[in-house]
């Protein structure tokens, strides 16, 4: 049970393909820490997917497997509510509920919309322009502190709290006015290729990006080809990003400070800097590659783990629909 004076994090992703390595370090290394001291929703948001047209043998393998490696990643799904968003039926609802108090003007402005709309112009559809609506839902619906948002997220978080004051004005407190999380930041992975970029899944370059679920020779073929430089030393500058990136990664994964890292790899050359990063990748995405493939060969675990998460989300959903229905003036069942 979620303790009175314990605030609750909500983080929504949608499930497409491998996770990063960016997400592993950036993300789900601090997660093991929020548990701590949050109770926390992680929503695998399968809806939020719908945008975009999607073939559903495949579809549904990508849910499943995005939820396997959720629970690689090391999430204790005693600890943390981890469900789909398309089990908890009151997200729909309260999306509905909140789009009669979001306007039209404030949805055409969200820059996430006009980027999409121009990169999928043939299917630019009503879900696409109302999805901030639905993570609004995704979030006041369990009365969220802190949502774990990035810069691309952060005008949609904005409406969030619009929309909670809007309509805590009207019918009185009903949602908590959610803050952005800015705890503990994991180290920027950047691309490999590219290293003034984030590390991104959808770069053009596969060579950019390492994937949790790469194998062992492909990890070691990219970090042999990661960009560097032609100063032929190992130091931690700005004039320096593709070692910078290396230094950086060596350090998240060894949990050694980025001055010892530095220290370690004096009168060597870019070549043991690639090997050694590569090879501390692989001692980190092996267990993950293996927890993942156990997960996805006991269907029957990960049914259990989703359904379980579903009805505790349920319960806090429930509580806060009763709420809104009420102030609404909806009849009771």
């Amino acid at each position: 049970m979620q303790s009175q004076q314990q605030k609750v994090i909500f983080s929504g992703a949608q499930p497409t393909g491998s996770m990063t390595l960016g997400n592993y370090i950036g993300a789900f290394q601090n997660w093991k820490q929020l548990e701590k001291d949050y109770q926390c929703y992680y929503s695998i948001v399968d809806l939020h997917s719908l945008t975009v047209k999607q073939d559903p043998e495949t579809f549904r393998h990508t849910c499943l497997s995005f939820l396997a490696q959720y629970l690689a990643s090391g999430l204790d799904t005693e600890k943390n509510v981890i469900f789909f968003q398309s089990h908890v039926r009151e997200h729909t609802e309260l999306a509905w509920l909140l789009n009669c108090y979001t306007y039209m003007g404030e949805l055409s402005r969200m820059t996430q919309f006009k980027d999409k709309s121009e990169k999928h112009q043939e299917n630019i559809n009503a879900g696409l322009f109302a999805y901030p609506v639905l993570m609004a839902a995704d979030i006041l619906l369990y009365r969220s502190h802190l949502v774990p948002v990035g810069e691309d997220q952060r005008q949609h978080l904005e409406l969030s709290r619009d929309i909670a004051l809007r309509f805590n004005n009207i019918f009185g407190e009903t949602f908590v006015v959610p803050d952005i999380h800015v705890g503990k930041q994991g180290a920027r992975v950047m691309s490999l290729q590219e290293p003034n970029k984030k590390m991104s899944k959808s770069d053009e370059n596969q060579n950019s990006v390492i994937y949790m679920l790469d194998e062992d020779d492909v990890i070691i073929k990219k970090l042999k080809k990661a960009v560097t430089d032609s100063y032929n030393e190992i130091l931690d500058r700005p004039e320096q990003p593709g070692v910078q990136n290396l230094l950086s990664i060596y350090s998240a994964l060894s949990g050694e400070s980025r001055e010892t890292v530095v220290a370690s790899f004096e009168g060597k050359g870019y070549g043991a800097l690639k090997m050694e990063v590569a090879e501390i990748i692989v001692e980190n995405v092996k267990p993950f590659r293996e927890k993942y493939r156990q997960y996805m060969e006991n269907i029957h675990y990960l049914e259990k783990v989703y359904q379980s998460g579903a009805n505790r989300a349920r319960m806090a959903a429930s509580i806060t629909m009763e709420d809104v229905r009420k102030k609404i003036g909806l009849v009771s069942v």
